[in-house]
């Protein structure tokens, strides 16, 4: 593990007791809440006081976590939030880089003089005092267990410890499916399952606790599905009045991006899912092999993330957003064509 000023890190931490807030990004998923989690009792376990604030609430299938209930939620409740960022004598930031994805949180913690711990896997981070970035790592809790081990503390790592750190990992590689999932990663997943990981259970907190609503939106989605395979491209959508029908709830269309990687040859896909509250598109992108969605995101969607999974915006309606999309293709059709699976 490399991170900056890590020594010094490891005094402060071993030192006295301190007031730590942890901090995942907004929306967060398996990986975020899963490392936060992570993070948090073992931090208890070093005797700090620490505390997890959320920008907004998180999907149903993760709060079965251990500790997932004391999490703080800004959305619900902002000045208790602000508060324990406000008190903190230090500050975890952990599965994202930039204060921007945590909307008005980024402010108090721009304001805040307690030093700050970056441990993040996505590119282009911003600077921090105490900064392990690694855009090889599929998992920020991969990192997080690095971070433990090279603390000398791997005993601490206690069955619930474990289950945190495993759902971070299965989640954020897909089930262990993705291009960056390593050989390292199977090892530490190995010793995730010695202290008490049992797989069964935890894949079905995780995948086998879907609402009735998420499977009508599925239906949707797939229904909405269109093929470009002439670009190896696949797109669906889904509108404000199909979530809202549906009783939307947030992570319900986790996952939905993947269908279309399922189709022999397809190594790119899109889904456009237009915001129940504001008006803006939100996106996800998926690839296969070595087409870089995230340059893809950032160039042409305001967004970003990692090589084969990204997440972008569009302030146009959903027509507009679509026809600008398949606009954008011919541009990137040598690159398609040439990837090999």
């Amino acid at each position: 593990m490399q991170m900056t000023n890590f020594e010094e890190l490891k005094t402060l931490l071993k030192s006295t007791p301190k007031k730590i807030a942890i901090l995942p990004h907004k929306n967060p998923d398996g990986d975020a809440i899963g490392s936060t989690l992570a993070m948090y009792h073992y931090l208890n376990k070093l005797g700090h006081t620490c505390n997890i604030v959320s920008p907004n609430d998180f999907p149903k299938f993760l709060k079965w976590m251990p500790s997932a209930k004391e999490i703080v939620i800004a959305d619900y409740r902002p000045k208790v939030a602000e508060a324990i960022i406000h008190q903190a004598e230090l500050i975890f930031i952990l599965d994202f880089n930039t204060v921007k994805r945590i909307d008005d949180l980024g402010n108090w913690v721009e304001r805040s003089k307690a030093p700050k711990i970056l441990i993040d896997h996505h590119r282009e981070p911003d600077t921090f005092d105490f900064m392990y970035s690694d855009i090889e790592m599929p998992a920020t809790c991969q990192m997080v267990y690095n971070f433990i081990e090279a603390m000398n503390d791997l005993d601490k790592i206690d069955k619930g410890i474990a289950e945190c750190i495993y759902t971070g990992i299965m989640t954020d590689t897909g089930g262990f499916r993705f291009r960056n999932t390593s050989a390292d990663t199977h090892r530490i997943v190995a010793e995730l399952i010695d202290k008490g990981v049992e797989v069964d259970k935890v894949t079905s907190y995780v995948n086998d606790s879907q609402t009735q609503g998420r499977l009508k939106l599925l239906s949707l989605t797939l229904n909405n599905l269109t093929f470009l395979p002439e670009h190896r491209t696949a797109f669906m959508f889904l509108k404000r009045e199909d979530l809202l029908e549906n009783g939307f709830q947030k992570g319900d269309t986790e996952g939905f991006v993947n269908y279309g990687l399922s189709v022999e040859n397809f190594i790119f896909s899109v889904i456009f899912i237009e915001d129940t509250h504001h008006n803006f598109i939100k996106i996800s992108l998926r690839s296969k092999g070595d087409f870089d969605v995230n340059e893809f995101s950032r160039k042409h969607f305001n967004g970003g993330g990692h090589m084969n999974a990204a997440g972008g915006r569009s302030d146009m309606n959903m027509e507009e957003t679509i026809a600008y999309f398949q606009s954008l293709l011919p541009e990137y059709q040598e690159k398609l064509a040439s990837i090999v699976i």
